[in-house]
């Protein structure tokens, strides 16, 4: 019996290290790919534009002109709640795709709270009212009254006011959906507004896709 146990050839098994190393030496690689693709993505995303801060900010003038402190005059809407960093309001969806969006954002009420840390530039033209803000470590406040652009550089964020009867047409251009978490995470953690959260995924959804069916990234 000893002697034909010895006879039996034993396979080694391939060692436990090099296979792990492989696995992670993959994983690298995949995610290097990942970010070389959205870094070249990055790089080309404003041919995809077709807005102009400069522009909406002369259209949010010359409304401001054509009907000063009559908000109603100023917007044709239909309102949906939106909480997001504390803040709450209502907005109007005019446009989203993937690369871009604009609302009519603001509340009769006032509202506070933090602007969040996103991959787009942010352009918030008040149409109404005054529009607070304060940046880490700054001394004093900037203020924004109606006719004025709070520009907000991706990659930055801002504790933000809006104060009674605010109202402003907000326009961010970069990659949109991964804005989208910062507008989901007070609903699911907080106010738990499923209808307001399922109507903002419609709307938003149902535009992207149709620009998306039109050519417009």
């Amino acid at each position: 019996m000893a002697a034909k146990q010895a006879q039996k050839k034993i396979t080694p098994k391939a060692p436990a290290a090099s296979s792990c190393l492989l696995k992670w030496a993959t994983r690298a690689l995949i995610f290097g790919v990942i970010v070389a693709i959205c870094g070249y993505l990055d790089t080309i995303k404003d041919r995809w534009y077709v807005l102009d801060p400069t522009e909406l900010h002369e259209l949010a003038k010359s409304a401001i002109e054509a009907n000063p402190n009559n908000t109603a005059g100023m917007i044709e809407h239909i309102w949906v709640f939106n909480n997001a960093g504390g803040a709450m309001g209502a907005m109007y969806i005019i446009h989203a795709s993937i690369t871009e969006y604009l609302i009519i954002f603001g509340t009769p009420l006032g509202t506070e709270g933090h602007s969040g840390l996103h991959t787009a530039d942010d352009y918030f033209n008040i149409l109404v009212g005054e529009q607070w803000a304060f940046s880490a470590g700054a001394l004093e406040m900037e203020r924004y009254p109606a006719g004025t652009v709070h520009h907000l550089p991706r990659g930055t964020a801002k504790q933000y006011k809006m104060h009674e009867g605010c109202f402003a047409l907000e326009y961010a251009r970069g990659w949109i959906p991964l804005m989208l978490p910062f507008g989901y995470a007070d609903a699911l953690s907080s106010t738990l507004d499923f209808p307001t959260l399922y109507h903002t995924t419609l709307f938003t959804g149902r535009e992207i896709i149709l620009n998306l069916l039109r050519g417009k990234i």
